[in-house]
């Protein structure tokens, strides 16, 4: 296994993107972007899942890029989500990213067409080739139809730029294993693991639930490092019921716009095939923002 120092730790905030009457409100996003900051976050990361890119034209992904990257201007890291099932648009995705000023690239594994194990490697070597902007890898097979099993992440993982992984298959098991096998900075990719996975080696988590309550989780993550896991437990055991309908209660990022809406920070728009939150889900959002104490 290569040595490689921890480059991505503690909350990273997997942004949304803000739409207003179908575009993106790139007024609102610089907005976000500042009140991200001033909430303590460590770095953010637009145009991943929760940030819609599916729905985002190539123009408009980079332009989120580029807002997010210049409204930054160096406050907390930058870690973009450049990935795609076609490895030349996630090459060109990640050197667009690094050439606005980003400290990393989160990237998703190839989606739909299942490659086999040597198309992961290849798929990952070739963007690590073209550019010398940090990897973090993105395993959500629930999303991509195919898991990157932990000998392949190992393998990936011996690539001089690849730093990170963000965890999402749910398993602990496959966390463990990819952090036996691999030096990799481990973080968790779904809110209600992140102190799990920190009590396994875990640095911290690419959160949707930071959207709105980023020192919350803060919280957590830095009781959890001083030794106080009362203390992160008891902050656990509070974000998990709204962790939970955060990314059940419909598809991500259907829910956290629509509580961000609520709150008044975001229009709540989507764009389809995404679609809002029905009536019922959007009462049923309501009591658990009241019941977490956002909303009286």
């Amino acid at each position: 296994m290569s040595t490689k120092g921890v480059q991505f730790a503690g909350l990273t905030v997997a942004l949304v993107t803000p739409f207003k009457n179908g575009e993106v409100d790139e007024p609102a996003l610089r907005k976000l972007v500042d009140w991200q900051v001033e909430n303590g976050v460590d770095c953010l990361s637009p145009v991943g899942t929760t940030g819609e890119s599916p729905t985002l034209s190539h123009a408009e992904h980079e332009r989120v890029i580029a807002i997010v990257c210049e409204h930054v201007a160096g406050r907390v890291k930058v870690m973009a989500g450049t990935g795609s099932n076609s490895t030349r648009e996630a090459v060109r995705l990640t050197k667009y990213a690094q050439s606005k000023g980003a400290d990393g690239a989160l990237i998703v594994a190839p989606y739909y067409n299942k490659p086999m194990g040597e198309g992961f490697y290849q798929h990952y070597k070739a963007i690590s080739e073209a550019s010398s902007l940090p990897i973090v890898l993105y395993n959500i097979p629930g999303r991509t139809a195919k898991n990157m099993e932990p000998e392949v992440v190992a393998r990936i993982a011996e690539l001089p730029t690849v730093v990170a992984i963000k965890e999402s298959t749910g398993s602990m098991d496959q966390a463990s294993q990819v952090k036996a096998l691999t030096n990799l900075t481990l973080l968790s990719g779904d809110d209600s693991l992140t102190l799990p996975m920190m009590a396994l080696g875990g640095e911290g988590v690419v959160s949707v639930v930071g959207n709105i309550v980023p020192r919350d989780v803060q919280a957590m993550i830095k009781a959890f490092r001083a030794g106080n896991l009362a203390e992160a437990q008891r902050w656990h055991l509070k974000l998990f019921p709204l962790c939970r309908d955060l990314l059940g209660l419909a598809t991500n990022p259907i829910p956290i716009k629509g509580a961000m809406k609520m709150l008044g920070r975001d229009t709540g728009e989507v764009r389809l095939p995404m679609t809002a939150l029905s009536p019922a889900e959007e009462t049923r959002m309501r009591e658990t923002l009241k019941k977490y104490g956002l909303i009286s």
